[in-house]
């Protein structure tokens, strides 16, 4: 049991479940879609985002779900073979977007401090990703009391905070007379051909919300405060995403940079092609919250692997914590992994590791991660038509009807945003497109295979008699 010492306040836990999801090196990315980013956004947030948010604390409150998180939630349902898999994506997945938002944070950097070199220079940028990760992984040794404050005043001053300055600059902006840019006037509200491609990457903009489940028992009143934290998720959400996204698009004109679009943006607010003080304090500002981000993720997926450890599906020393709680061999191997991905994306990409890497690394986190999506939506159809009498302390509104709807929903669009990945960007030449489509696929095909390879020959073999005893309980045999 979780001592009082350990326990999250409510904001605690709400900051680091935000520090998850909330994407603000993703607004560039948003803007380029004009006008067509609110409507992806609010698609997404409805269609998407409450789906996911509803049926996690649905599945989260259920008796013998709570811990393991994704592993639980689809694994009791559907077997252990599949809890594996959907904890293996939801922590592969990061491995991959460490790197996505380690790059953003170099492109800010280097545009306010003035070093274009550490964005330009493939082995520069790839020690700088390796070395600003192994930093922080450091910081999480002693436990989730450090990743909760670096998440409090990460989510604040780091993304909060920018946000509604960016917000009060682009008034005062339009109010002295600026004209709102083309990226957004010529754009339309709904989609075309030329930008539904787009759609893989709002979705990214509310992933991972669910990713702070294993830690659900170090919230104050979990039964209480986990469904309260995750609606008030999806309304902060959609608001810092349309804000965001929406100024970026409004201010910049021409091409707009997709790790270094923020910063340019400030720069066009305060100072039209410089840096001035208030710019690089936002940009530093900016690229901390997104540091709390990495800070955040690192520790949450470890801990549901930590928790498949225990159950024999890992080797016997991935569910060795140091006194501090932390999975200290989980963290190891999650470092080397990232460091593997920072040299194939950043050498890869075939030019200086710029925007096709960066574009690469959003869409294949984005389609490993919906694989997860994809079983936590099946299981949870599983848990609305054959677990009914389950006891639970939050049910999704509507009966059966109304979570049929939900996961439907959730589940149509997590297809719909995986097959769009595979569309080439209009931004990427035609040797660029190529580079992308098979890294992409290459990536994910190698990806979806391993959990079920692994868990074939290692897991099925090593798990405990309970985790059987557990998936024969739930598949009546």
């Amino acid at each position: 049991m979780t001592s009082q010492k350990n326990k999250m306040t409510r904001f605690g836990f709400f900051a680091m479940t935000a520090s998850l999801f909330i994407t603000v090196y993703e607004y560039p990315t948003f803007a380029s879609s004009g006008k067509t980013l609110i409507f992806f956004l609010l698609l997404c947030g409805v269609c998407w985002f409450l789906p996911v948010a509803l049926g996690s604390a649905e599945l989260a409150t259920i008796k013998g779900y709570q811990e393991g998180g994704i592993y639980s939630w689809v694994g009791k349902p559907l077997g252990t073979k599949f809890g594996f898999a959907a904890i293996f994506f939801q922590w592969f997945q990061i491995t991959v977007g460490f790197v996505t938002m380690i790059y953003f944070i170099i492109g800010t950097l280097s545009d306010v401090l003035g070093i274009p070199e550490l964005n330009k220079i493939p082995t520069l940028k790839f020690v700088t990703v390796v070395v600003i990760f192994w930093l922080l992984t450091l910081l999480q040794l002693k436990g989730t009391r450090i990743t909760e404050k670096l998440a409090k005043y990460g989510f604040t001053i780091g993304i909060v905070l920018p946000v509604f300055i960016m917000l009060a600059l682009a008034i005062r902006y339009f109010m002295a007379g600026h004209a709102i840019s083309t990226n957004f006037t010529n754009s339309h509200f709904l989609p075309d051909k030329t930008n539904i491609a787009a759609l893989v990457s709002f979705v990214l903009a509310y992933m991972g919300v669910e990713a702070s489940a294993p830690h659900i028992t170090e919230l104050e009143n979990p039964k209480k405060n986990y469904p309260l934290i995750m609606f008030a998720l999806v309304i902060i959400g959609v608001v810092l995403s349309t804000i965001g996204g929406s100024v970026v698009s409004m201010v910049l004109h021409g091409t707009i940079s997709s790790n270094q679009g923020v910063v340019d943006t400030f720069q066009a607010l305060i100072s039209p092609g410089k840096n001035t003080f208030l710019v690089i304090v936002l940009g530093i500002l900016v690229s901390f919250g997104v540091m709390a981000q990495v800070s955040s993720w690192i520790v949450s997926p470890t801990e549901g692997l930590r928790f498949v450890a225990s159950k024999g599906l890992l080797p016997e020393k991935y569910k060795q914590v140091n006194k501090y709680g932390v999975p200290v061999p989980l963290l190891i191997v999650q470092g080397v992994i990232v460091t593997i991905w920072a040299a194939v994306l950043t050498f890869g990409s075939g030019s200086s590791g710029g925007n096709v890497a960066f574009e690469t690394a959003i869409s294949l986190t984005v389609i490993i991660y919906l694989s997860a999506y994809i079983l936590f939506f099946l299981a949870y159809f599983v848990v609305i038509f054959k677990k009914q009498s389950l006891p639970r302390d939050y049910q999704v509104p509507g009966g059966v009807i109304g979570k049929s709807l939900v996961a439907g929903l959730g589940l149509l669009v997590s297809i719909a945003a995986i097959v769009t990945a595979f569309m080439v960007p209009d931004t990427m030449t035609k040797a660029e497109g190529k580079t992308y489509i098979v890294t992409l696929a290459v990536s994910f095909i190698v990806t979806l295979a391993i959990p079920f390879v692994f868990y074939q020959l290692y897991g099925r073999k090593h798990q405990r008699k309970e985790t059987t005893s557990d998936e024969n309980d739930i598949t009546g045999v």
